[in-house]
């Protein structure tokens, strides 16, 4: 527990799963530089328990993220950021929407703020920062600020404490054959997909499917193909992912916010990209990841992530 005269420190990380995922590193190394500081995370509504869970924060507030006409939320929100009576800001989502807050909490000025918003006290002026990963740009922007990287990366032993209803069957690979919905360029087809997992269960293994309701195409697709097949969509939350992550053999994915959370964790991971995102900047990163692109992935052959799957 934090002094009440403790420096106040809020850090911004509004979305995505992915980008979420991938501040972990910037979220511990902001924790190790302030110890004793009262750190509040300003989070939208779908990471506050992700937020909550882990050990890098006293508070988590939830952004609903007001329309420019919505005044009365708008004022609502400058109320509370100005109420937070914060000494430093870390906006880690350098967005315009992120950035425009420090004018709502009173303007360059009223607070030291790491970012990109004109004006601010420390900002992040290397004009590379766009062409870098976004693990590499967040340290980037931290040492700018004065904060170091944290020696051998955050603990992530928190997510070990999550459980899942499922049993998962042994030797289980993971299948993430979704994503965002108004990217369906980023997507392996379905057809793809079971065709892996017959091929997986031919080998002994069981694929298991995950996903939201809106990937339950998907899901039937591979079912339909593979009966050995489990599928668990609908059935999982973040923390149950993580969870999974540490008990399966390996995890198979589009370039979607899951796959950040099931490599991250541990799982060895083969991740596809077609031509609508750039793994140099935001690929998948953990101990045993591999990366596959193609800019139609329908080009993309299943045997060639059976030869990924099998080399991490």
């Amino acid at each position: 527990m934090t002094h009440p005269t403790a420096e106040r420190i809020l850090v911004i990380k509004l979305s995505a799963l992915g980008d979420f995922v991938q501040a972990f590193s910037a979220f511990a190394a902001i924790r190790a530089h302030h110890p004793a500081a009262r750190i509040t995370l300003l989070t939208t509504r779908p990471f506050v328990g992700l937020a909550q869970a882990c050990p890098w924060f006293d508070e988590v507030w939830t952004d609903e993220r007001p329309r420019v006409w919505q005044l009365g939320k708008v004022f609502a929100l400058r109320r509370k950021l100005r109420q937070g009576r914060f000494d430093r800001v870390y906006d880690l989502q350098t967005s315009d929407r992120s950035s425009g807050y420090l004018r709502l909490i009173g303007g360059p000025g009223a607070v030291e703020w790491s970012g990109i918003a004109r004006g601010c006290s420390h900002p992040h002026a290397n004009p590379q920062r766009n062409s870098l990963h976004t693990l590499e740009r967040q340290a980037d922007q931290l040492a700018m600020a004065g904060v170091p990287p944290l020696p051998g990366g955050p603990d992530l032993g928190w997510l070990d404490r999550g459980t899942v209803s499922v049993a998962l069957p042994d030797k289980a690979v993971l299948l993430v054959p979704g994503g965002a919905p108004h990217r369906p360029d980023k997507r392996w087809p379905a057809s793809s997909y079971a065709a892996l997992a017959v091929e997986l269960a031919r080998r002994g293994q069981t694929p298991v499917v995950l996903g939201t309701s809106s990937e339950q195409a998907e899901a039937d697709a591979v079912l339909a193909a593979c009966p050995q097949a489990l599928s668990l969509i609908g059935k999982t939350g973040l923390a149950d992912l993580a969870v999974l992550a540490r008990r399966a053999v390996a995890a198979v994915g589009n370039d979607t916010g899951p796959m950040h959370l099931l490599a991250t964790c541990g799982c060895p991971s083969v991740v596809v990209y077609s031509h609508a995102s750039d793994p140099a900047l935001c690929a998948q990163r953990g101990p045993r990841v591999a990366i596959l692109r193609r800019p139609d992935l329908a080009d993309l052959p299943v045997s060639e992530v059976l030869t990924a799957l099998d080399a991490v």
